[in-house]
C-alpha cells in the first residue's frame, strides 16, 4: 500500500472508478482479446502486490497439484498493479493480475486490461458478487475499512471514544490522527469516499466531508502516502510498536474493522486497538483476480484462480492474508480473540458506482485543497 507513480495518480484523477454499492458495469463488450505476447511455457506469471497468503509453501503446493510453476511480479499496491497493466497493455508480461480492488476494477475493465475467465463462482457469497457479477474478475478476499483507535489514549474524561467524526476536530485530538492519502492508498481513498456519505447524512446540512477534512488538517492530522507508513510507523495501537522506526505519535488511523482481531490473534488474545464503527464511516473492500488481456498461460492462470478459491486456501485468508474469505459462511477464527476483537460495521457507506465515477476527480481535488 505504498505510493504509486505520478502517472497512476494522474490516471485516477481523470478515469471513472468503481463503486462500493451498485454493481460494477462491465464495459468490455467492445474490447479485442489480444493474442498471447510471449512464447508458451509451463510458468504462470502473476502480477500482484506483496500478498501475505502467497507463501512459498502455498505456491509449491499449487505446483504439486497442477504441475505449473509460478513466477510473481510484485508491485507496491493495487494502484501499482493497474499502472503496470497500463504500461504493458500491448505486450503483457504476466498472465494473471491479483489484487485490484473495487476502487480500481472498473478502470481495468474500461481500458480492456482483462479478459473473461470461466472459473466457477458457485461457492462465493452472494453479497460479495453483488458488487461485480461479470466474468472478467473473480473476488478472492474482502474486509471492511474503518477507523482504528488506541484504547490506551482514551482516558474517559479528556479523550473518549468518538461518537461522531466531528469530535476528532476538537483540541484533545490535535496532532493525534494520521490518514493514508486517497491519492495514493486504496484504504485512504475508500475512507474518503465513506466520509462523503457520512457527512451527507450528518445532522449538520451546512457542512460537507471536505469541511471536515479541512478542520482535521487544521487540527494537526498527518497524511501519509500509504497504509503501511500510517499504521506501522505512526499508529500507537498496532504491531508497529514492536518495529524499528516506530513513532507512535497518532492514536487513530485508517485500517480494517478486523485489524484489532489480527492484533489479538498474534499477541495471545491481547490488544489495545479497537475499531470505530460509526454509521457510514466504513467501506466494504473486495479484492479480485483476473486474467490479463493477452495472457499466454491461460490454462495455468485459470487453475491458480481455482486454487485461490479452494477451501484449503480461501478459508484460511484471515490468517494467511489478514483478510476474510469470500466463500459462503466465511468467518474469522475464534482462536486467540481474532473473531472477538473484530468489529462489524453498523452500516457501511452507500455511494453508487455512478456517483463515484462521476465525482471522484472533484472529490480528490477538494480533498487536496482541504488538506494542503
Amino acid at each position: 500500500m505504498n505510493i504509486p507513480s505520478l502517472a497512476i495518480v494522474a490516471l485516477m484523477l481523470v478515469t471513472p472508478l468503481a463503486g462500493c454499492l451498485e454493481p460494477l458495469q462491465e464495459e468490455s463488450e467492445t474490447c479485442t482479446i489480444l493474442a498471447p505476447s510471449r512464447t508458451m511455457d509451463n510458468t504462470v506469471r502473476i502480477l500482484t502486490y506483496d500478498i501475505a497468503a502467497f507463501s512459498q509453501e502455498m505456491l509449491d503446493e499449487f505446483t504439486t497439484q497442477t504441475g505449473y510453476e509460478v513466477e510473481l511480479i510484485r508491485s507496491d499496491d493495487a494502484g501499482g498493479i493497474l499502472e503496470l497493466l497500463m504500461q504493458t497493455k500491448q505486450a503483457p508480461q504476466a498472465d494473471l493480475a491479483i489484487g485490484l480492488d473495487n476502487t480500481y476494477l472498473q478502470t481495468a475493465l474500461q481500458f480492456c486490461l482483462l479478459q473473461p475467465n470461466d472459473v466457477s463462482i458457485n461457492e462465493i457469497d452472494e453479497t460479495v458478487l453483488d458488487v461485480y457479477q461479470g466474468t472478467y474478475a473473480t473476488p478472492f478476499d474482502q474486509g471492511d475499512i474503518c477507523l482504528n483507535v488506541d484504547e490506551n489514549g482514551l482516558d474517559g474524561e479528556n479523550r473518549t471514544m468518538p461518537e461522531s467524526l466531528w469530535e476528532l476536530t476538537e483540541p484533545q485530538w490535535n496532532g493525534k490522527t494520521v490518514f493514508p492519502s486517497p491519492l495514493t492508498s486504496s484504504p485512504g481513498r475508500a475512507f474518503m469516499v465513506a466520509t462523503v456519505d457520512y457527512f451527507e447524512h450528518d445532522d449538520d446540512e451546512t457542512s460537507s466531508a471536505f469541511d471536515w477534512w479541512k478542520a482535521m488538517a487544521a487540527n494537526g492530522a498527518q497524511f501519509t502516502s500509504g497504509w503501511t507508513e500510517a499504521y506501522e510507523m505512526h499508529y500507537s495501537g498496532g504491531y508497529g510498536e514492536w518495529t524499528e522506526g516506530h513513532l507512535g505519535d497518532a492514536l487513530l488511523t485508517v485500517s480494517y474493522c478486523h485489524s484489532p482481531g489480527v492484533e489479538a490473534y498474534y499477541s495471545g488474545n491481547w490488544t489495545h486497538s479497537t475499531s470505530i464503527v460509526l454509521e457510514r464511516s466504513s467501506f466494504h473492500q473486495i479484492e479480485y483476480a483476473g486474467l490479463i488481456n493477452g495472457a499466454t498461460q491461460i490454462e495455468g492462470a485459470t487453475a491458480f484462480i481455482e486454487y485461490l478459491l479452494s477451501d484449503e486456501v480461501n478459508r484460511n485468508m484471515p490468517v494467511n492474508n489478514l483478510m476474510n474469505s469470500v466463500l459462503n459462511n466465511a468467518t474469522f477464527p475464534a482462536q486467540e480473540g481474532y473473531e472477538w476483537h473484530t468489529d462489524t460495521p453498523l452500516k457501511n457507506a452507500e455511494i453508487s458506482m455512478e456517483r463515484i465515477a462521476n465525482e471522484m476527480e472533484d472529490w480528490l481535488n477538494q480533498w487536496q485543497t482541504a488538506t494542503q
